[in-house]
């Protein structure tokens, strides 16, 4: 019997009901990137981006091209 256990993490995202963004912190600074759904607006995370590297792979992890949005 475990309290804690581990988030499973999808192997993809849905194109059609999601959009990739950054989730950026106003006071800290802090990005975190994941998916916001279209519909509900609700964001999953998927990882902390701490420098342009880790966006690079979050970009190249998903196949995703271009500039990513923001939000606060």
């Amino acid at each position: 019997m475990g309290l804690f256990r581990k988030k499973t993490q999808k192997s993809g995202y849905d194109k059609e009901n999601q959009k990739p963004v950054l989730r950026c912190s106003i006071c800290t600074g802090e990005q975190v990137a994941g998916f916001q759904d279209i519909h509900t607006g609700s964001f999953e995370e998927v990882m902390l981006i701490r420098n342009e590297a880790d966006l690079e792979a979050f970009k190249s992890r998903y196949a995703l091209t271009g500039e990513i949005a923001k939000i606060y």
